[in-house]
Formats: structure tokens, C-alpha cells, sequence
């Protein structure tokens, strides 16, 4: 049996540090000044979709326990209280950065005005775009007249108070939703020299609100910020004469009126109002009412307007050219020749899209067959499948209609495909397709030859201009033979497969790992090199870590790069001198996973779209990918080894230096996503189409 695992850090704490470690690339001042202020819309987006789900969950979970206190091994209540306290002083230095950064502008002559710092010139100019472009999107609730109303998720309100001689008017209360989905919550004004200004849509209406309601009576109306967030998780019902894509349809409508999780206002709003407005969306104060500053829902700064200097942004690094497919007439005759691995967003995602193009209209292939979890809007790769369907292609996708928020993006490509003629393979509630496969059959000479790709990412051209993942295309039958059983897994409903080559869950994903890192405890054991580096988003298992413990304990080095949740908490000096845990937070999101094992010499790689989490293990069809190409090989452990000397954006995970930043054997500064830029640059000098 394994040694008792150390204390663990409860995943919604976990995730809080993950969290922190995105605002101090706002605070950090060798960031771009407005790169700086994209990360705090970051950290705020980051936000938002946490408590709609996760600390949704946690309501769900106090509410259960109270009914059940043996049903539950840790206290919610401790938990959510925890979170509230990291939440209020997150949003203090939050705000501190913010004023900071406002500052900092200031001195780069962009000005971020109010309605009350606006020349008379200026308000000419809000009042004419007012007139224009706002006034015809404003429908205003009158509160005390409306029975009842609901509000959007990732949405922001204005909170009206109408007065006259000092005292709030009867019946004079409203709430305006300020319509950032058709238009941008910045408007810039006319520049006056080399100064430039902006003011947010909240300003704007603030400055106008005599224009929305010119019938009443009144002295003096203010209008204060605020923003609503409900229970995001789908409960799907079980209702068998119901289709699976009704029961997600159904289910989305019902998330539009789940519980409210948070209520963030403006603390200046006054307490009649607040408990007007409180009072009418049923929001209670306990655990879900927060006072906040003038501004909300900052995800929208991740928009935030360039009007200075280039350099107030990062410089661009537009994608490489790999060599081997950029000189290839047909991509397929690359890849029968030697398996290829592209890196994004180091490496341009076009060869993907060039992939399902060649197949759409090659005269050879026959059938295409893919995963999809998160498609970009006006998706090319969706576009490319529907070609090829055109061209009689037989093509079948399977598209999960339960990736978290894309839910409704998800039924909307079903039905463009199916009216396409694709063929959808439906899956089934509480259980979600999660790997990132492509498979490509073509006819030559007198059989057929798979193609495939597998990557650590979606299928997604926007994500992956900005998301760190690694892809495999290969010809290897014997990866290519099993990407077949897994889409064959899929028609046949989900009927357990043997796999030689990828390891699949949840048929033993956890087990094929746990005994690589046995067999790495029993080399140590005889005093071989041992020793093993893993690279995830989460870390959040716990078999999983009493494995890593147990082995570093017997003395097997590990490396753990997580750049999200790390519930493991080294605390015993005989793990922890073995055992480094650190994560990369820089202007790419690292979002590809690696496991490289000593293995006695003979190293053995895999890339997977897996993290180690119950639910990747248990709860959903994962790949790990072996890489047996050694060229690939080398490519991965050069990039590992570039991102272990990481001493410039690495922080480190645990308790003891939480989210401090990593020191290395030198003091020469690595920064390791622009060393791995240059590696590419070297390795694919660039070259053009033969």
C-alpha cells in the first residue's frame, strides 16, 4: 500500500493560487502596459466562470451536507469561506493594480475619463455617438412596476435612483443593461495633440441618463454598477423520450435561471437601492453579495484598445513555418514518410486547416472521422468538413454537447452539419468525449491507409494562436489502427476496446501511468537513473499524487510543471528533496500535457489531452499518445529543457513559497516561451512552397 499522501491543497484554494499567479502578470512592469491590462481582464473572465461553476458547486455542497454531514469527507462551508477570503483581498490588490495602471496611462498620455471629467467638447461627442449608437439598444426596467426579470450571465447593469429635494422618488428605480454584445464597451474620443482619450459605455450612459428618462420629475439621478452571476451546471434530466441534444437544449434554458452565486455592486450605490435591487433578483447577502468598485465585469479589458505606442504591447510573434509540410505538394506523402509534430502557437494551425482541405477534395480519400469539444466562431475547420461531405466524402464527427459554455455553440454546428450531410455521433450525459482526434482514410492501390492527428488541444485556429499545445500527424498504422477502435468505440456504444499502443481512459489510463512510475521506483531501488517530468494543467488526482509521492520518496527526481490546480503539497523533507513542483503563466497559455519517463535509458514520451484528474481518468475518453519518432523525441525534450531552466515566468507551487518566482542555477534570465520561439525559428529556417 502506498504511504498515506502528505495534506492537500483543496482544488478550489488550488485554483485561487492559480489565479493569483495570472494577476501578477497585470502587476508584473516588465509586462507591456497594455498587455497588463488584458491579463486582469484575464483573471476577471477567470473569475466569473469560477464561481458560476465551482463555487456554484460548493453551495450545492454545503446545502447537501447540512441534510448529510457523513455524506462529505471536508467541510464546504470552511472551504467557501476560504475562498471568500482570498477572493476579498484578490479584488483589493486587483483594484490597487488597476488605479496603478491608470496611472501609467496617465504618463503615456492615454486618459481614461468619467462623465464628470469630460470637456464640454467632449460631451458634445458622447452625446452624439449616445444618440446614434447607444439610446437604440437601451430597454430600462423600471423596477418596482416589473413582477420579475431575469438577468444575463457575463453581463453588467446600471442601477438607477431617481431624486428629488434629497429623497429617492417613489417608484423611480430602474436597471439598465449596458449593451456590450453589440457594442464595445470602450468608446475612443477625438484626440487633442498627442493625447489621447477613452471612456467606458457605463460613462457614457451615466452622462446621458437625462436622455433615457426625460418624462420624470427629478433633480438628481445616479446610476451605480453592478453585475450578476448564476449556477452554471447543467442538470440534465433523464426524460428517455427526449433526444440527447433536447435534453442539452432544455437544460441551457434552465441555467438562465439557476441560483445566484454572486452579486458584485458598486459599495458607493445607496442601501435603498441595493436592497431594491437585492430584493428583486432574490439574491441573498450571505456568501453572494460583495461590494466592488465603479467598474465590473473587466473580462471585457482583454479588449482594451491600443491608441499609444506599439511598444505598449507585446510584439508580434507570428507563427513558423515547419519545415517539412511547408515545402510538401500533398501533406499526405509527408506524412507516409515520418510522423510530424506541430507546436502552436510556435507553429501555424494552417496546416491543419491545409490537411482537411487536401482531404476534402482528394479523389482518394474516403471517409474523414473527428472529435470536436471547442470550435472557433465561423470555424474553417467545420467549413473544410462540410467541403468534404459535398464532395461525397463520408464524414463523421463527434461533436460533445457538453463542453462547459460552448454547449449552445456545439448544438448549433450539429444541426450545420447534419444538414450538411455529416454524420453525428451523439453522446451520452455524464459523459464526455474529451480527446482531440483526427482520422483520415484514404484509398491506395488496392488498401486503404489511415492518416491521423493527435493533439493535446482542440480544433480550434483562434485558441491556438494563443494556447500552447502540441499535435502528432502521423501514417503509423500502429496508432493509426487504434484511433480507428476509439471511433469505432464510439458507434458501437461505448464498448471496451484493447489498446497496444495509445493508452485510452477510461480503460486503465491511471494504472498505465502509476506502473511507468513503479517501474521508476524499482530502477531507483537498484541504483539506476530514475526519474520522470510531467507536464499538466491539473494536478488535482490523488492516487495519482500518493504515486509521485511514494516515488520520490524512494528516489525518483520528478519534475512537475502545472500550470493550473496542484492539490499536491510536498510538506516531508524526503519527498521534497526529490520533488519540484513550479508552473509557467506568460502571454501563451499552457495548455499542452507531457509525460517523459527515464524508463532505464530507453526514455519513453507521450503528449495527451488528459490532465490527472478523477474525471480525466474515470469520466471521460482520454489519449495518451506514445511518440516514437526520435526525432519528435528530441524536439519535446529540448523544449522541456528550455521550459526546467525557466527562471523568469516559472513560479513556484506549494505552500512554503507559494507563487514565488523560480530561482535556477543561474543567474542568466530564461524566459522560456520566447527561447522555445527562437528554438523553432532555428529548427524551420523559413522556407516557401516548392
Amino acid at each position: 500500500m502506498p504511504k498515506q499522501i502528505s495534506r492537500l491543497i483543496h482544488r478550489e484554494i488550488s485554483w485561487m493560487h492559480f489565479n493569483s499567479r495570472v494577476l501578477q502578470e497585470a502587476e508584473d512592469h516588465t509586462v507591456p502596459l497594455i498587455d497588463r491590462i488584458k491579463f486582469l481582464g484575464i483573471f476577471s473572465n477567470n473569475l466569473d466562470e469560477f464561481f458560476r461553476v465551482r463555487v456554484a458547486t460548493l453551495k450545492r455542497m454545503i446545502q447537501l451536507r447540512n441534510k448529510n454531514k457523513d455524506y462529505l469527507d471536508y467541510n464546504p462551508q470552511k472551504i467557501m469561506n476560504q475562498v471568500s477570503e482570498l477572493d476579498n483581498e484578490l479584488q483589493e490588490k486587483f483594484q490597487h493594480i488597476f488605479s496603478g495602471i491608470v496611472k501609467e496611462l496617465e504618463a503615456e498620455k492615454i486618459f481614461i475619463l468619467n462623465e464628470q471629467t469630460l470637456s464640454a467638447k467632449q460631451g458634445l461627442f458622447v452625446r452624439q455617438f449616445f444618440r446614434k449608437q447607444v439610446r437604440p439598444n437601451l430597454y430600462p426596467i423600471m423596477l418596482n412596476h416589473s413582477p420579475s426579470f431575469l438577468l444575463r450571465d457575463q453581463a453588467i447593469y446600471l442601477a438607477v435612483i431617481m431624486e428629488k429635494d434629497g429623497h429617492p422618488l417613489k417608484d423611480k428605480f430602474a436597471v439598465i443593461d449596458i449593451p456590450t454584445r453589440t457594442l464595445s464597451r470602450f468608446l475612443l474620443l477625438p484626440s487633442k495633440g498627442d493625447s489621447q482619450y477613452i471612456i467606458l459605455l457605463d460613462d457614457v450612459i451615466r452622462y446621458c441618463l437625462d436622455e433615457v428618462f426625460p418624462m420624470f420629475e427629478y433633480d438628481n439621478i445616479e446610476a451605480f454598477t453592478f453585475k450578476f452571476s448564476r449556477d452554471a451546471e447543467l442538470d440534465l434530466d433523464n426524460d428517455i423520450s427526449k433526444s440527447f441534444m433536447e435534453v442539452i437544449s432544455d437544460s441551457l434554458k434552465k441555467r438562465t435561471v439557476g441560483d445566484p452565486v454572486r452579486f458584485i455592486y458598486d459599495r458607493e450605490m445607496p442601501l435603498v437601492l441595493l436592497n431594491a435591487v437585492a430584493k428583486k433578483l432574490n439574491v441573498k447577502a450571505r456568501g453572494t453579495m460583495h461590494a466592488a468598485g465603479r467598474y465590473h465585469n473587466f473580462k471585457d479589458f482583454m479588449s482594451f484598445p491600443n491608441i499609444g505606442r506599439p511598444a505598449l504591447e507585446y510584439k508580434a510573434l507570428p507563427p513558423l513555418p515547419q519545415g517539412d509540410l511547408e515545402a510538401a505538394k500533398s501533406l499526405f506523402t509527408t506524412m507516409r514518410k515520418k510522423d510530424i509534430m506541430l507546436h502552436f502557437p510556435y507553429q501555424s494551425f494552417h496546416y491543419i486547416i491545409d490537411l482537411l482541405r487536401e482531404a476534402s477534395i482528394d479523389p482518394n480519400v474516403r471517409s474523414i472521422r473527428m472529435t470536436l469539444y471547442r470550435a472557433a466562431s465561423n470555424s474553417k475547420v467545420i467549413n473544410a468538413l462540410i467541403n468534404a461531405a459535398r464532395n461525397g466524402k463520408t464524414v463523421t464527427v463527434f461533436i460533445e454537447l457538453q463542453a462547459r459554455f460552448d454547449e449552445e455553440a456545439n448544438l448549433q454546428y450539429t444541426e450545420m452539419l447534419q444538414d450538411e450531410g455529416v454524420r453525428i455521433i451523439r453522446g451520452i450525459p455524464g459523459f464526455k468525449v474529451h480527446c482531440k482526434l483526427l482520422l483520415i482514410r484514404r484509398k491506395e492501390e488496392t488498401q486503404s491507409v489511415y492518416y491521423a492527428n493527435l493533439s493535446t488541444g482542440n480544433f480550434n485556429e483562434n485558441t491556438a494562436k494563443v494556447y500552447a499545445d502540441d499535435s502528432l500527424l502521423t501514417a503509423d498504422p500502429r496508432l493509426t489502427a487504434e484511433v480507428l477502435k476509439i471511433f469505432e468505440l464510439f458507434e458501437a456504444n461505448y464498448k471496451q476496446q484493447r489498446f497496444k499502443h495509445l493508452v485510452v481512459s477510461p480503460f486503465g489510463m491511471r494504472d498505465h501511468f502509476m506502473q511507468l512510475l513503479k517501474k521508476e521506483m524499482r530502477n531507483a531501488k537498484e541504483g539506476q537513473e530514475a526519474w520522470a517530468i510531467i507536464k499538466l494543467n491539473n494536478l488535482v488526482d490523488d492516487k495519482m499524487i500518493s504515486q509521485i509521492e511514494l516515488a520520490a520518496r524512494q528516489g525518483v527526481k520528478i519534475k512537475l510543471i502545472i500550470r493550473g490546480i496542484c492539490v499536491l503539497n510536498p510538506s516531508d523533507k524526503e519527498a521534497s528533496e526529490n520533488l519540484e513542483v513550479f508552473g509557467v503563466i506568460d502571454r501563451f497559455l499552457e495548455h499542452s500535457r507531457l509525460m517523459i519517463f527515464c524508463n532505464g535509458g530507453e526514455e519513453k514520451y507521450y503528449i495527451t489531452s488528459a490532465d490527472w484528474m478523477v474525471r480525466n481518468f474515470d469520466n471521460r475518453i482520454e489519449v495518451a499518445v506514445p511518440i516514437y519518432s526520435k526525432e519528435i523525441q528530441k524536439e519535446l525534450r529540448d523544449i522541456i529543457d528550455i521550459q526546467l531552466k525557466d527562471n523568469t515566468k516559472a513560479r513556484m507551487i506549494g505552500q512554503d513559497h507559494l507563487n514565488t518566482y523560480r530561482k535556477t542555477d543561474t543567474t542568466k534570465p530564461t524566459r522560456s516561451q520566447y527561447e522555445i520561439y527562437r528554438y523553432f525559428q532555428k529548427l524551420h529556417p523559413l522556407t516557401s512552397k516548392s
